[in-house]
This record gives structure tokens, sequence and C-alpha cells, in this order.
């Protein structure tokens, strides 16, 4: 079966970190450009970072430059991102997408539909 899963996800006091997980079932992750998205509550969904599926190069949003760490680790499949110095500003629910042939284009992770695959998303909640 096809498919992305997030994991990692909790509820985290300000200030802590947490490492959230995307694992690929079925397809090699290395293959494709992978991103995550978020979406707080009451807010549109916004692309928080993407690494490329040409040379893992990565590309954050100015605002999340700084706290936020997108990496790969190919042996497992996975694809990660660390947040650090969480903010109630992140709670949210945070997507995972990969594409075979889409460019590592931040403000375009938004739309989860256009990629070829999708998680259903892990919930952070910041709050002390």
């Amino acid at each position: 079966q096809l498919q992305l899963v997030e994991s990692g996800g909790g509820l985290v006091e300000p200030g802590r970190s947490l490492k959230l997980s995307c694992v690929a079932s079925g397809f090699t992750l290395a293959d494709h450009t992978v991103g995550w998205a978020r979406q707080a509550p009451g807010k549109e969904r916004e692309g928080v970072a993407c690494v490329s599926r040409r040379d893992s190069s990565t590309y954050y949003a100015d605002s999340m430059k700084g706290r936020f760490t997108i990496s790969r680790d190919n042996a497992k499949n996975t694809v990660y991102l660390q947040i650090n110095n969480l903010k109630p500003e992140d709670t949210g629910l945070y997507y995972c997408v990969a594409d075979a042939v889409r460019l590592c284009v931040v403000s375009q992770l938004s739309r989860l539909s256009e990629y070829d695959y999708r998680g259903h998303g892990t919930q952070v909640t910041v709050s002390s």
C-alpha cells in the first residue's frame, strides 16, 4: 500500500522541542520532493519546509527559519521535521506531502491535493 504516515506530534510546553516523522510505505521517499505544511486553528494552511528530490536542498518559509529543520534518512525511508523552542502559535495539524516531479516550492506545500502523496497529519499542541 502506497502511503505516507506522520507521527511525533503531541502536547508540549512552550520552549520544548519535537521531532515529527514522515514515513513512506510502498515507494522510495528519496526519489521524491518532500515537504511539511501545517494548519493552525482558524487559519489557512501554510507551507513550512521542504527537501528537494534532486540534491536534498532544504527550503523554509521565512517565518520558520531558525527553529525548524527538515532532514532525510533514506535508510529509514523517512523525512523529519525538527521544531525547537516551540511556541503556542506552532499549534496545528502538520501534514507531510511527497511528489516525484514537483520542485521544492514552500508556498505550494499548502495545496496538499496537488501532491502525489499526502498523510493524514499529526497534531502538535503547544500549551502550558
